[in-house]
């Protein structure tokens, strides 16, 4: 067994939840085993984005983890950050 952590945050409230789970086991199945679905029921651990540390992976489902990996649950941008960054532009101006 290894042990994980599985984040998620909005706003107004983060988790991070350790989870032990078996070696060989994928960031979509650890985001599954530890439950944060039922903190956040708002997530489909199916279709979000899930990364290793920041680091973006593409294909959840088939990537390993190693011990005290933290695979982290993102949710959708609401806009862009290129136009976020020119709308306040805009805005001082």
């Amino acid at each position: 067994m290894i042990q994980v952590e599985v984040a998620y945050a909005r706003p107004d409230r983060q988790e991070i939840v350790p989870v032990n789970v078996p070696e060989g086991t994928t960031a979509l199945e650890a985001a599954k085993l530890s439950g944060i679905t039922d903190i956040f029921p708002e997530i489909d651990p199916d279709t979000i984005d899930m990364g290793v540390f920041g680091k973006v992976i593409k294909d959840p489902a088939a990537h390993e983890l190693r011990e005290g990996d933290r695979v982290e649950l993102y949710r959708p941008l609401k806009i862009d950050p290129k136009q976020a960054r020119l709308n306040r532009a805009k805005k001082k101006a």
